[in-house]
């Protein structure tokens, strides 16, 4: 006979999830709704609109003649990395008009994915400039567009003046592993900051 004690529990123990906010930004066109939407475990929230002429003074199109939409909020996605770590993906608005939305995106942010275009790469500074100033970590990622990387990834740094520490990486935004191997990279990016500031105060 089976003793209570001895049976096996019938309410099931509910693992302990981390949940985490990182933040994709990047400038406009660049591939932050595509990125969000090639990771997203779940059918992404998107606050695209068509493009007027309004736009015209705010970005051009040449170096991306087929875009059609522009984010006016965030893009939203979701995606379980590990079975006990679930990534909430916030991709910011890229046209200049609209940044003033991005302090309210990044509040609680654990970290970033800086997306780079190397066909218009100082309109990155802006992005680097933003995280830097804030204190956040981030990677920049080279959106490779076509499959191709035209650029050397230390040519890229060198040309962004991006410290050492900071890592610099290719990623295919059309793409989920290698979106998913950028989201990995982060989120060692930031223990790694994490671990060596615990060891300046210990």
């Amino acid at each position: 006979m089976t003793t209570d004690s001895a049976r096996p529990s019938t309410v099931a123990r509910r693992k302990s999830v981390t949940s985490v906010k990182i933040v994709v930004a990047g400038a406009f066109g660049v591939g932050k709704t595509t990125f969000v939407g090639a990771v997203s475990d779940i059918h992404p929230v998107r606050t695209e609109a068509i493009m007027t002429a309004a736009s015209n003074s705010y970005d051009s199109l040449d170096r991306v003649p087929l875009k059609s939409t522009t984010t006016v909020a965030m893009d939203f996605g979701r995606v379980e990395l590990e079975d006990d770590l679930l990534l909430y993906l916030f991709g910011t608005p890229g046209q200049e008009r609209f940044w003033f939305m991005w302090d309210n995106l990044v509040r609680g942010a654990l970290g970033a994915v800086i997306l780079a275009d190397t066909r218009r790469l100082s309109d990155t500074f802006t992005s680097i400039d933003f995280f830097e100033n804030r204190g956040i970590p981030y990677v920049v990622a080279i959106n490779l567009f076509d499959g191709i990387l035209h650029h050397r990834v230390e040519s890229v740094r060198k040309a962004l003046s991006i410290d050492e520490s900071v890592p610099v990486l290719t990623c295919d935004a059309r793409e989920r592993g290698p979106v998913k191997q950028t989201l990995l990279r982060l989120l060692e990016h930031v223990m790694a900051q994490v671990q060596a500031e615990d060891a300046k105060t210990s």
